[in-house]
């Protein structure tokens, strides 16, 4: 079953123009140039430019470490125009019994 992530789904978002800016800061000639300096698998980036794939955090994360340029820039490059990011409501919370000591 291929289904979509919500992201990739949005009318603005745009990860070619995403990667083919970095390609263009970096000076760099193709996809496999930018999974080596990303330091991903080449198969990522494919996934990503396919919509396969959505630019999650830790991959902004990366590109920021490279392009020296901010997660805001970024995802505006992407076209990722969500306002807010939403936490599960389990996540970050301690599993039953764990505050009485057990």
């Amino acid at each position: 079953m291929d289904r979509q992530h919500p992201q990739t789904s949005q009318t603005s978002y745009d990860p070619n123009h995403l990667l083919d800016m970095i390609l263009e800061r970096l000076k760099l000639k193709n996809d496999a140039a930018l999974s080596r300096a990303l330091e991903v698998a080449p198969p990522v980036i494919s996934k990503i430019r396919h919509r396969r794939l959505p630019v999650g955090a830790s991959m902004l994360i990366r590109m920021h470490e490279v392009t020296d340029l901010s997660v805001a820039e970024l995802r505006e490059m992407l076209g990722d125009r969500r306002g807010k990011y939403r936490i599960s409501a389990v996540q970050g919370k301690p599993k039953q019994g764990a505050l009485a000591g057990d």
